[in-house]
């Protein structure tokens, strides 16, 4: 059976529709998934088994540029790739109208969310199967009934599972580290950077390596000043996502804002501490093993804002001790 997967981004999104392919996988002997997404995150879905061709799309960039993707042949080529292969389902996991709308271009049965599910109801009336998934759970565990569904196979017990080898992706570690992965879009999820600081301080004061990677101009500029000074801290190079996915396996543990570069984290199993101020980790939090979840409790906590400021108590003490806390458990005990 051949499946193809519309789930275009972000990072977040990307990570969590892994498991349902793991899901189906054990329950369908054979099944193979191709995938489209875009091109920033087409290193992701190929990391997963059960996925034979990754096909990238650039809605983000040729939404800049309309003119000169469809003079490039772009746009074209894009919509030569999805008719080349044969297949016997298309599943939108995403429930928006940009994607629903490329699955206009494949011959085969398309299923999503019904209008009470999706995200954009008017998504649902271009599919011909249209599954209902209560809304009030965990964006992952929706996207495993979305496939269950769509698949026919009973959904399995238990926590998902990424299906990635953190092993294969890691390089051989001489001296264990931690990383701050404290790159973000929203203004309100930057932690205060007087707080990273003073987390790197402490831990530096502990003997712990500290690796830094950044994004940008203003996130190498910020890491810089985070790591300045200290004996074990270190900025990393300009990475590609699969550079910084090499790092994040080989790390002790991560702390980090509520970013995709965190749900990635949980997607290799690492230990990791996410730092929730404008959001709210219960449907959207980093999702496994040794994830802990901090929220903040100032006023403006979980509402949503992406511009005011919102990590009242949540300081660098509090931070430190769970930090701390996490690196003597024994691995898989939280």
């Amino acid at each position: 059976m051949r499946v193809l997967i519309i789930k275009t981004s972000s990072l977040g999104d990307v990570v969590h529709t892994l498991p349902a392919l793991t899901d189906a996988a054990r329950a369908i002997p054979g099944i193979r998934f191709d995938w489209v997404v875009e091109e920033g995150f087409a290193e992701i879905p190929a990391w997963h088994p059960a996925v034979s061709q990754v096909i990238p799309v650039a809605i983000r960039r040729w939404r800049k540029h309309p003119l000169r993707t469809w003079r490039s042949g772009e746009w074209a080529r894009f919509k030569q790739r999805l008719r080349e292969t044969r297949y016997d389902l298309v599943i939108d996991a995403q429930g928006l109208l940009k994607s629903a709308w490329l699955t206009r271009y494949v011959q085969a049965p398309v299923a999503g969310l019904d209008r009470d599910s999706a995200r954009e109801p008017l998504a649902s009336r271009f599919y011909d199967r249209r599954y209902a998934v209560a809304r009030d759970q965990h964006a992952l565990e929706r996207v495993r009934q979305l496939f269950a569904q769509a698949l026919d196979y009973p959904l399995p017990a238990g926590s998902g599972d990424y299906g990635l080898n953190r092993a294969a992706m890691m390089d051989a570690v001489a001296q264990p580290y931690l990383v701050f992965l404290h790159g973000t879009t929203w203004a309100s999820k930057h932690w205060p950077e007087a707080d990273w600081r003073a987390l790197a301080e402490r831990m530096d004061e502990l003997g712990w390596a500290v690796r830094l990677p950044w994004g940008n101009e203003t996130e190498k500029a910020r890491a810089e000043r985070i790591a300045a000074g200290l004996t074990h801290a270190a900025v990393l190079p300009k990475l590609n996502l699969a550079g910084v996915a090499k790092v994040i396996a080989g790390a002790s543990a991560c702390v980090s804002v509520d970013t995709g570069l965190g749900h990635l984290a949980a997607a290799l199993d690492v230990p990791n501490i996410s730092l929730y101020g404008p959001t709210l980790p219960g449907k959207v939090g980093a999702y496994g093993r040794s994830q802990i979840h901090l929220c903040a409790s100032g006023p403006n906590a979980g509402s949503g804002d992406r511009d005011k400021p919102c990590f009242d108590g949540l300081g660098a003490e509090r931070v430190g001790l769970e930090l701390e806390a996490l690196l003597l458990a024994p691995p898989g005990t939280l």
